[in-house]
């Protein structure tokens, strides 16, 4: 009989503040854990679980380890999971508890325009509550991003691009989703410090300081310390207990409720849209890839690309006009070699899209 409940680590953050390169770094390195991972994804592609799939099915004996009979990944894709937690997530967790006594840890990776409170606060519902507990909230926010003034607050240009916009009028702004998963959290992990200077370092420092309480502390990694083994154990293990105070937590989203005011959730204003081609030149794809990004109002790209002659497929990362590479597995025997990109922004044309990356498709293509 399992007598301590199951602690759950939520991860949330802004798009392509490397939530999924964090959980795919635990399931590899933290030792000894059955760890399950559910996984809420923005769009129709499920980038994410495949990519932390391929983790849990590639760990060596005695490192973290999937549920035994299934690969321990549970997706919800079929809607934000702060708007579906009745229907989508407590159905999971329920089935969770039913299988308590295989699981040591749950991971639970939050889309990048979802609020972290209506999660937790499912937390307390009595068939939850009794067997589960959330170990910690840990907002994950991209410091080049925010070093830059992408979310930083500035209330003048806010105010300008509402009188530039009439559809803006009610729209929670990036800023407002950036503050209430900050309000959350009990753990603020900046990401890719490494690109930082210290000047830059310090005004995100102050920016996230300014927006949580003293007893929040924020962690600083860049990408090779990001796989530290003793750094990602101490993420799990906080012990915050924070559904029993998610409650007294306020935020824009419950203001804007308790004004009466009508407003939509921020992720009902961004688009998506899945573009699969055949084997393509990578050097090409990346090339339109990045014009692409310059030209379009896309705020995030993530995929697979399938490169001729190469027995790996490669993996395509873009946030804003960054855009990263790496191969991560082998193509499986059975599996169709083919790329596939998952794109999220504004006003985005598929069509449009599809026809630009085609120039990148090789003689080979299917």
């Amino acid at each position: 009989m399992q007598l301590n409940k199951i602690p759950a680590t939520v991860v949330t953050g802004f798009l392509g503040s490397g939530k999924t390169t964090l959980l795919a770094n635990i399931l590899r390195q933290i030792t000894g854990k059955r760890i399950a991972v559910i996984v809420n994804e923005f769009g129709e592609q499920d980038i994410d679980s495949s990519l932390l799939r391929s983790c849990a099915l590639d760990c060596e004996p005695g490192e973290g380890q999937a549920l035994e009979g299934d690969d321990g990944i549970y997706e919800l894709a079929n809607g934000c999971i702060c708007c579906t937690v009745e229907e989508e997530f407590l159905p999971v967790m329920k089935k969770l508890v039913e299988r308590r006594g295989d699981i040591d840890h749950i991971l639970i990776e939050t889309s990048g325009l979802a609020l972290p409170k209506p999660l937790v606060q499912a937390f307390n519902w009595p068939d939850v509550r009794q067997h589960c507990t959330v170990d910690a909230i840990i907002t994950v926010i991209d410091g080049p991003a925010v070093a830059a003034g992408r979310f930083a607050h500035d209330e003048a240009r806010v105010a300008a691009q509402r009188l530039a916009d009439d559809s803006l009028d009610h729209d929670p702004s990036l800023q407002e989703l950036l503050d209430d998963q900050l309000s959350a959290a009990d753990l603020v992990l900046v990401t890719k410090t490494d690109l930082l200077s210290v000047d830059e370092k310090a005004r995100v420092e102050a920016l996230v300081q300014a927006r949580v309480p003293a007893s929040v502390k924020t962690l600083f990694i860049d990408q090779t310390r990001a796989t530290d083994t003793a750094q990602l154990e101490a993420l799990m293990g906080i012990g915050a207990a924070s559904e029993a105070h998610i409650d007294k937590i306020t935020n824009h989203h419950d203001k804007h409720h308790a004004e009466g005011a009508h407003h939509d959730h921020a992720h009902d204003h961004f688009d998506s849209c899945v573009v699969t081609l055949g084997e393509v030149d990578g050097a090409a794809l990346e090339n339109t890839l990045q014009a692409l990004l310059k030209s379009h109002e896309i705020y995030r790209a993530k995929g697979f690309a399938a490169i001729p002659g190469k027995p790996m497929r490669r993996v395509i990362q873009a946030v804003g006009e960054r855009l990263d590479g790496y191969f991560d597995r082998l193509w499986r025997q059975d599996e169709l070699r083919q790329t596939q990109l998952v794109f999220i922004g504004r006003k985005l044309d598929s069509a449009e899209l599809h026809e630009a990356l085609a120039a990148a498709e090789t003689a080979t293509a299917p």
